[in-house]
């Protein structure tokens, strides 16, 4: 047509065509004005405002007839009037209001479509378009879900493998979904993402130019945490190739511009599949003893440097290195199917040490301006790992951190906390969770007099209290029944451990400090709520020993003295020691004998040790507690005992067992004359003989 043939101003040959769109009397003439409309567009002549103009003249309705169009105009491509519609699709969708529009996220599926099609090489244009409109649609709130939803990263898959025109940017556009939406992506579409994965695999074991490396930068974004890559032969295939790839990088002489990709693809593989991907034998220990050595050589030469992380990308090669470290610590614990041998092991923890004593020496000049750093969370988690396990290593400049340490984890924990609600309990609802990865270490430390002493005058107790307080708010609001055992279960194991060292070591910080007052008021409310979820054992052991121990500390505390809180903590503790063991028949010699509970029998192992000695403070509480033996009454615990004791032979009861027994029974004898008379009558005096009770047949004789 004459109009889209012109020539002259371009603005204003634009305005005339403005003026057509909104007085058009026939199809005709609308579409010779597109056409020049759709030309100027092309030709990037079009301003934000004028677009908002074109919309403003022929909104979605026109775009919509154009799309729908089966059959071209006489003399014209076959997708002319296709073509066309998406040319102004695509000017719409770089006004981002416009984008989001509903009208653009319904052609979700004709834009995918066009991307699987074979592309005619003289109508590439539509295939531009179509990932313009795609890429403003993905910035959109809603544009990343919808584009899941509607099957466009299969759409991007199919277009990359099938290696046509633009299939660049389909991969370029699958990374940032994946930056995006990752977990909905592999959900939706894992197959036709791992087969993406395998050509780039297999491409990067062929490459023998800087594609590999540049390959080293793409590759992570198609490694999953979730679903397992080794679960799936196509996946198992594409890790045996990375594995080879990366074998052949790291045995050549390398730059550290391409030493540094590299290291962060072995990284992610780690997190995603641990060392599972390394295959066992010689081969695999020596690449495994191989990458924990880069890695500390790599922490040491960054972080003993003056100004160590002023390179750009620092941070990040040591961020990978620090998960290839962690691995390290892993494999040298593990006693079967290591990668390493012991000779291997020992050696790779000597190097270890040495990169620890790098983080530490950076920690020590971290500013107060500077905690916020992701960095520095790395730092600290990584050095929480080296603790949890390696108790005796650089033990003297930990302690002169740990002042540091717990600053941190308190100020991240006040920053960080929220009220939980169930669907983030499982990371408990902090972004950065330090504490958390700081417990094993604390544990042992508190075991022993210089670091305990140290982590006392930093005010850990306190924020380990407040911790405790909000891992139980976490628990509780996971799930109704309490099941699976969870991350924020096995932290209050580890806060109760730290507690009991506490308790055991120095009472005195116990009777002194209010922190304990409040604990001791928590665990009352915990334990009853416990024994009765029979799933949670070995946290109902946790805090019943250290309830009974501090409670023989705190027996004059007001929230002790006969009150309902306190009663049903010691029914609770109560119904926890009397219900770990039963008797059952032996199949070997037929008569009945003690046994561990069933409902125990799987836990034993982990709680045995905090039953004896939640036995021991029982009895302890005993004296001091006037209204406990009500208590004990009420619950027939002596009449179970009596059960016990009298239909099995006494040889056959274990002697730790019987001492268990004879402590708490002793000390109802003493304290309560209605104890003393039930355990009399239910033949006390006898069995007391029979077992060698000496103690308790000395207390029922007295008068």
């Amino acid at each position: 047509p004459a109009m889209a043939a012109g020539s002259g101003d371009g603005s204003a040959t634009l305005k005339r065509c403005l003026g057509v769109l909104r007085d058009a009397r026939n199809d005709s003439e609308q579409f010779a004005a597109l056409l020049l409309v759709a030309k100027a567009v092309r030709a990037g002549e079009v301003d934000a405002k004028t677009r908002r103009q074109i919309f403003d003249a022929i909104g979605f309705t026109f775009p919509n007839r154009l799309l729908m169009s089966q059959q071209p105009p006489d003399g014209c491509p076959e997708h002319t009037f296709q073509a066309l519609g998406l040319t102004l699709l695509a000017c719409f969708c770089t006004d981002p209001e416009l984008a989001g529009h509903s009208q653009i996220l319904n052609k979700i599926p004709i834009f995918n479509d066009i991307l699987v099609s074979p592309c005619d090489p003289d109508n590439t244009s539509m295939i531009d378009d179509v990932y313009q409109c795609l890429s403003a649609v993905l910035a959109t709130t809603r544009g990343p879900r919808e584009l899941v939803t509607k099957g466009t990263v299969s759409a991007l898959c199919q277009a990359y493998l099938n290696c046509g025109y633009g299939s660049d940017r389909a991969l370029t556009l699958l990374l940032r979904m994946l930056a995006i939406v990752e977990e909905q992506c592999w959900e939706k579409d894992a197959p036709h993402l791992v087969a993406v994965l395998s050509k780039l695999s297999d491409d990067f074991l062929k490459a023998e130019d800087m594609t590999k490396f540049e390959l080293c930068e793409v590759l992570p974004h198609f490694i999953p945490l979730s679903p397992p890559l080794m679960q799936d032969p196509e996946g198992s295939e594409c890790l045996s190739r990375l594995y080879k790839g990366l074998a052949d990088i790291f045995s050549s002489k390398l730059s550290q511009s391409q030493r540094d990709p590299a290291l962060k693809l072995t990284a992610c593989l780690m997190q995603a599949c641990g060392s599972e991907w390394i295959p066992p034998g010689s081969g695999g220990n020596k690449f495994m003893a191989l990458l924990v050595n880069l890695a500390c050589v790599e922490v040491r030469l960054t972080l003993e440097e003056p100004e160590p992380l002023e390179a750009e990308g620092k941070k990040e090669v040591v961020t990978a290195c620090y998960i290839l470290l962690e691995t390290g610590i892993q494999e040298c614990l593990r006693e079967e199917r290591s990668l390493l041998e012991s000779t291997q092991k020992m050696q790779i923890l000597r190097i270890m040490e040495e990169a620890f004593g790098a983080v530490i020496f950076y920690l020590r000049q971290v500013k107060e301006e500077e905690l916020q750093d992701p960095f520095v969370f790395a730092s600290v988690r990584i050095l929480g790992a080296w603790m949890a396990e390696e108790t005796s290593s650089l033990k003297e400049e930990i302690c002169e951190l740990l002042p540091f340490l717990v600053l941190y984890a308190k100020k991240l924990f006040k920053e960080n906390s929220t009220v939980p609600q169930p669907e983030s309990a499982e990371s408990y609802g902090i972004p950065r969770d330090i504490l958390r990865l700081l417990l094993p270490g604390f544990c042992h430390l508190t075991a022993e007099d210089g670091p305990r002493a140290i982590l006392i005058s930093a005010g850990a107790p306190a924020l380990l209290c407040e911790y405790f307080v909000y891992l139980w708010k976490v628990l509780t609001s996971e799930h109704e029944s309490m099941a699976p055992v969870t991350n924020a279960e096995m932290s209050l194991q580890t806060t109760c451990g730290i507690f009991l060292n506490l308790v055991v070591t120095v009472p005195n910080l116990v009777r002194q400090d209010k922190t304990f007052t409040s604990l001791m008021e928590m665990l009352l409310k915990t334990l009853p709520f416990l024994v009765a979820q029979k799933d949670h054992l070995v946290l109902a052991a946790d805090v019943a020993t250290l309830g009974l121990m501090m409670a023989r500390i705190l027996a004059n505390s007001a929230v002790l003295q006969g009150t309902e809180p306190a009663k049903e903590f010691f029914g609770a503790a109560i119904r926890f020691l009397s219900q770990a063991h039963t008797l059952e028949v032996d199949p070997s010699s037929g008569s009945l004998a003690v046994a561990v509970s069933p409902a125990y029998l799987n836990a034993w192992a982990d709680i045995s040790e905090l039953w004896f000695l939640g036995m021991q403070a029982f009895a302890a509480c005993v004296p001091l507690f006037p209204w406990l033996p009500q208590t004990i009454l009420q619950a027939q615990w002596l009449e179970s005992l009596s059960e016990l004791l009298s239909h099995v032979a006494p040889p056959s009861v274990d002697f730790e067992l019987i001492a268990a027994f004879q402590g708490v029974l002793v000390a109802l004898a003493r304290a309560s004359e209605a104890c003393r008379d039930i355990i009399l009558s239910q033949r006390g005096l006898e069995w007391a003989n029979l077992y060698g009770m000496a103690a308790l047949e000395q207390c029922l004789l007295e008068q």
